[in-house]
Parts: structure tokens; C-alpha cells; sequence
């Protein structure tokens, strides 16, 4: 009865040791990863009879060092077993290029897993541990997936660099074709708008250029522009915003999506402002957080056209806000958004598009364009595709 006794006591106190441990894990998880979709913390603590040992891994040194440096002021004895990213066993290369038109991005390192988010060709992105076939990347919106590596070029910073000092050209078009030769019979790829591919040159009607595999063929002229010419001739105006959403009018609904092969409501007002050369953030519940706050009170009078919408749970006494959906105001009482396939709805009762539904879920609007924010990469200033 005694030694049960023991025991016991002995249970006990090993269970309030681990945790006490996770108090520490989850106070520096909570300060430098809050967003486990763009931030990588997966670190706990393991007792024996040989005392604690850290495991886990993280792409946040920083993390990690707060960390232990929070448990050696508390007196605790641990092993470090945390892996630190990226991974000793990629021999350096850390980057990668996107090589597919669009490169689908999974929650878990299999075909079957979960869409997350796609990225499209000649993005640059972070590679920071690989498992099998499969890469685990961090794209520039720092969203963090799994790709196969059929999918993407790793290549070290020295590479990466070199290709962006490379002339560059993106494909404008909503949908169209890499060919073989320039008489446009025989399809080396597909492309989406805002591809970005090398320009090796050029002719009367097409660019030769080349993928980052090493592919080559040939875009027409008239579908493409040449990078910094586009770059450095974007309207930027409220109103280029609302003419770059209706050319996307009917694409449909794909959750996950980002390109105009599919798209989901977040997808579609990233793929919006990326054509107009502003990366914002990945998912709805992280675009809330960007930009001017301009209305929470459904006064739409003072909304600007590129304005994004917010719909979704309002908070209560025992539950928080959770943002759902967004979309973008084009005038006329309109916003324009992925649902089903991308539509313009109304708020206006009197409308044949009226969407009550949304209507009634509205939480608030938020003003990004032109705005200066942490969460928003504008292209004219920050060289991510051509130095």
C-alpha cells in the first residue's frame, strides 16, 4: 500500500514537471509563432529517468535559443535534441524555383493530403527539410506546405541569386502556352497569369525563354510583357484592381487555390493585387489583419473600390470573431468574390444579385492598397523575381 502510494506521488509530480515544461513551450510559441501556418515551432519537452530532453524541430532560431534560455533561468536540466531548419541533409540548397505553371502545396507530404495553397511558376521559395519525394517549403507570403519535388528546382542562394539578375518576362494572360517552336503547334507547358519565366530573347511575335528546369520554348508576344516593363508601368489605381477581377469572372471555386486554374476567396484577392504588384497575405483570416481598418458598422458609403470585405462569425461573451470569407469592393454597392466560382454580389436589396446571406455574416472592411504594412510586399520595391 505504501509503494502504491509512492508511485503515485511519484506519477503525479512527473505529470506536473511536464507541465510546467509546456507552460514554457507554449509562452514562446505564443510570442514567436502565434500563426503555426507561417511559423514553425513543434518543440516539447520528453522526461526520463535520465531527466528532460527537448525534441521537435523549428525554422525560428530565435525561438528556440528564448527557449532554453527561459529554462535555464527557471534551473531546468535538459538535453537539446531540437533540429534547427533548414536541414543539414539538403547540402545547402535552401531555395527552390516553382517549375510548373502552378505548383500545388500540401498540408501533409502526400498527393492526397489537403490543398493549402498553390504557388505559381518562377516563384522563389524557402526549402527547409525534405521526406521522401516531398519538399516542406515556406512560399514569400511565408505560408509553410509540403510540394513534390517534380514540382519545384532546389538550388542554393548563389543560384537563386544568378537567376534573379536574369531578364524576366510574366504572363499576362488569364491561360495560355509555352510552345515548342514559334509556330505554336506543340505545347511544352501550360502558364497562368503572372507567371515568371527567363527571356532568353525574342523575335517579331514571340519570347524564347526558359523554364527553371531548363525547358525552353516560346510565349507570343501579345500574352506576355517583359518584367520591369510591367512592373514599372502598372496602373496602380483603384480601378486597374476592379478591371484585373473581372477578367477573372466565372473561374471556379477551388479551395486552396491561388491561380486562375481555381480559386478560393482569399486565392482570388491575392491573385487580384499580386497582378497589380502587391503580395498580401495567404488566407483571409490572415488579410484581416493588413491594411487600414475603414468600416465595422456597415456604412459602405465610405469604402473605396479594392477595399477588402470580411465576412464571417462576430465574437461573443464565450466565442471569438473567425473570418471566413473576403472580398473586394468594386463600386455600385458591389464587391466582387470566389464563391462557387468568382461573381459579383450586391448589397443592395433592391438588386438582382443581392447576397443576403454574406450580408448578414459582414464583420468589416479593411484598406490595403497603397498602404505601407509589414504583412504586404510590394514588387516595386522589394526584388523577389528581378533584382
Amino acid at each position: 500500500m505504501i509503494i502504491f502510494f509512492l508511485l503515485t506521488i511519484a506519477c503525479n509530480r512527473k505529470e506536473a514537471i511536464n507541465d510546467d515544461l509546456s507552460v514554457y513551450v507554449k509562452a514562446i510559441q505564443k510570442e514567436y509563432a502565434p500563426d503555426k501556418r507561417v511559423a514553425l515551432f513543434n518543440i516539447e519537452g520528453k522526461h526520463s529517468a535520465d531527466g528532460w530532453r527537448l525534441i521537435g524541430e523549428s525554422n525560428l532560431p530565435d525561438a528556440v535559443l528564448a527557449l532554453k534560455e527561459k529554462l535555464n533561468e527557471a534551473g531546468v536540466v535538459y538535453t537539446d535534441s531540437i533540429k534547427i531548419l533548414p536541414d543539414a541533409s539538403l547540402e545547402g540548397k535552401y531555395v527552390a524555383l516553382v517549375t510548373n505553371s502552378v505548383a500545388n502545396l500540401r498540408s501533409e507530404p502526400k498527393h492526397s493530403a489537403e490543398l493549402s495553397t498553390q504557388a505559381t511558376l518562377g516563384t522563389p521559395v524557402k526549402v527547409w527539410k525534405k521526406e521522401g519525394g516531398w519538399y516542406y517549403i515556406q512560399t514569400p507570403d511565408k505560408y509553410l506546405a509540403w510540394v513534390n519535388s517534380g514540382e519545384i528546382s532546389v538550388m542554393t542562394d548563389a543560384e537563386l541569386e544568378a537567376w534573379t539578375d536574369l531578364k524576366k518576362i510574366i504572363y499576362t494572360n488569364t491561360y495560355g502556352h509555352v510552345f515548342s517552336g514559334i509556330d505554336a503547334q506543340t505545347r511544352v507547358s501550360d502558364l497562368v497569369a503572372g507567371s515568371i519565366l527567363e527571356a532568353t530573347g525574342e523575335g517579331l511575335d514571340f519570347y524564347s525563354v526558359r523554364f527553371p528546369d531548363g525547358r525552353e520554348g516560346f510565349v507570343k508576344k501579345e500574352e506576355a510583357s517583359p518584367y520591369d516593363t510591367w512592373l514599372g508601368t502598372l496602373d496602380r489605381s483603384e480601378e486597374s484592381l476592379v478591371a484585373t477581377s473581372k477578367t477573372l469572372m466565372g473561374v471556379p471555386y477551388l479551395w486552396g487555390g491561388t491561380s486562375t486554374k481555381g480559386m478560393d476567396c482569399s486565392g482570388f484577392t491575392k491573385t487580384i493585387y499580386f497582378l497589380n504588384g502587391v503580395i498580401i497575405p495567404r488566407d483571409a483570416s490572415q488579410q484581416v489583419h493588413a491594411g487600414f481598418p475603414i468600416d465595422s458598422t456597415k456604412s459602405f458609403d465610405q469604402l473605396q473600390k479594392g477595399d477588402l470585405l470580411f465576412f464571417g462569425r462576430k465574437a461573443t461573451d464565450s466565442t471569438a470573431e473567425k473570418v471566413v470569407h473576403v472580398g473586394m469592393w468594386i463600386g455600385n454597392n458591389e464587391f466582387i468574390h470566389a464563391s462557387d466560382r468568382i461573381r459579383i454580389s450586391s448589397i443592395d436589396r433592391d438588386a438582382d444579385n443581392y447576397d443576403e446571406y454574406n450580408l448578414n455574416r459582414y464583420l468589416r472592411t479593411k484598406r490595403v492598397f497603397k498602404e505601407q504594412d509589414a504583412l504586404l510586399i510590394d514588387l516595386a520595391q522589394t526584388p523577389l523575381f528581378k533584382d
